[in-house]
């Protein structure tokens, strides 16, 4: 029998990949730390300030992976999410006024309505189904633009949200911070986050044991696409408008977040901590790569190991626990 101190000392399959991507991270602040002193005399790395700044820009990156992970748990993916984030930053710029943001969520829930209907209902495979509603988002948003850059603004409360500080903190941090709290107690404290769950190991048995899968599926999907939605109105008050394409370079590294946090990709197993983590690592490995002035291409094979290792050393200690 295991002594209470060697159970403590025993780690769990959902604990390693947070640890993994927790030493990551402080490998990525102490490189870049080291060469920053070398370079320019100063820690820039650890700098409150420019941490903040940083954690500001990625927390974008986080409301659309807290979204994605809901999904991913649950066994599935949604590929709409470029298209979702730059539709709910249109629209809300377009309508403007105290509508901007209802309105930029509304969209983003109306993708997560489609997406989960087709899934749940239809059973078309998420990546292929969520795939062709990107491609209608956006052939919609072409046709709504005409092709060309909207010539709309962002609403002051957008802006606010995306830029602005409340005593040196981000307001977009703060935002990143609510939506975490959210997901957490969704899926530690409520019925729809053991459902969740239930359905990413087994969903057949979870169907079952009772569960109305359907109605966890669409849920899952709908929440999913509001965050994108809200991550859109985020990134249009950051950048002052919206503008095509905007939300493309947010559909890997949110997926890549989710995975090397520790959520298995088949779905059923997964801590929003992981995510964090995730999120984290993969922001502060672009500011490291973008202080040492790393050509693109060489950042991209840097960015592609970093995410590859990290999951190889994931799988590796699935096989072993399993």
């Amino acid at each position: 029998m295991n002594s209470p101190r060697k159970r403590l000392l025993t780690l769990s399959a959902d604990d390693k990949p947070i640890i993994y991507a927790g030493l990551f991270v402080i490998l990525i602040l102490a490189v870049g730390t080291v060469y920053t002193l070398s370079t320019q005399g100063t820690a820039t790395l650890l700098s409150p300030t420019y941490l903040l700044q940083q954690l500001q820009v990625g927390s974008f990156l986080g409301v659309v992976a807290a979204g994605m992970m809901l999904v991913i748990l649950l066994g599935h993916i949604d590929l709409s999410v470029p298209w979702t984030i730059a539709a709910a930053a249109m629209m809300a710029t377009t309508v403007g006024g105290p509508a901007a943001i209802p309105v930029g969520l509304g969209v983003g829930l109306l993708v997560g309505l489609v997406n989960g209907f087709g899934v749940a209902y239809l059973r078309i495979p998420s990546m292929i189904f969520t795939l062709g509603v990107n491609a209608v988002l956006r052939g919609l948003m072409v046709a709504h633009t005409g092709g060309f850059a909207p010539q709309t603004a962002a609403t002051p409360l957008m802006q606010y949200l995306a830029v602005h500080k409340i005593a040196g903190v981000p307001v977009a941090l703060l935002v990143w911070a609510v939506v975490s709290i959210a997901i957490m107690l969704l899926l530690n404290r409520t019925s729809l986050g053991r459902y969740i769950f239930a359905i990413g190991n087994k969903e057949a048995a979870a169907y079952l044991a009772g569960v109305a899968t359907r109605r966890v599926i669409i849920i899952a999907f709908c929440l999913c696409g509001m965050l994108s939605g809200l991550a859109g109105t985020l990134l249009a008050g950051y950048s002052t408008k919206a503008y095509q394409g905007m939300g493309d370079a947010y559909l890997l590294p949110a997926i890549a977040a989710v995975v090397i946090g520790g959520t298995h990709i088949l779905g059923g197993r997964g801590r929003y901590v992981g995510t964090l983590l995730g999120v984290i690592l993969i922001v502060l490995l672009n500011s490291v790569l973008s202080i040492m002035q790393m050509p693109e291409a060489g950042r991209q094979v840097i960015y592609g190991s970093v995410i590859i290792f990290m999951l190889l050393v994931y799988g590796r200690g699935n096989k072993v626990t399993q």
